[in-house]
């Protein structure tokens, strides 16, 4: 049996996609000060970014195209974020090992938002009879 979701807190998705970015801010704790205002800040924003867009996306789930437009902008920040992985490794301010399994666990997330983009109409709330009529008339 399934359990109801009732916070965005629940999502499996959500928790990854924290524990992702604790991660990335962990990480980025050691890259030179050089990088503060480029790198390590871009990287930060966009990992949290991931996190504050599923929340929206919950929060907005009484309109799917809303809900889609949310976990799309969740989407582009995961991929962002893959990105500066990349250039920190290139970089060599992260470890391959250490990048690499930051980077999966983004493959993850991602592979989960498109598929709650794929299938938006099974997570998004049932339209009222109020909202139904005014949407006929």
């Amino acid at each position: 049996m399934k359990k109801l979701i009732s916070s965005h807190r629940e999502l499996e998705v959500w928790q990854r996609a924290f524990g992702a970015s604790m991660a990335v801010f962990e990480a980025s704790k050691s890259f030179p000060k050089a990088e503060q205002y480029s790198l390590t800040d871009q990287i930060r924003r966009s990992s949290r970014s991931v996190t504050v867009n599923i929340t929206e996306a919950w929060r907005k789930r009484r309109y799917e195209a809303a809900f889609i437009s949310k976990l799309n902008d969740a989407e582009a920040e995961a991929a962002e974020t893959q990105d500066w992985i990349e250039y920190a490794v290139k970089c060599g301010y992260l470890q391959r090992p250490e990048g690499a399994s930051l980077y999966k666990q983004y493959d993850d997330i991602l592979r989960t938002l498109v598929g709650m983009i794929v299938h938006a109409d099974t997570w998004v709330l049932p339209m009222s009879a109020r909202e139904s009529r005014a949407r006929r008339e």
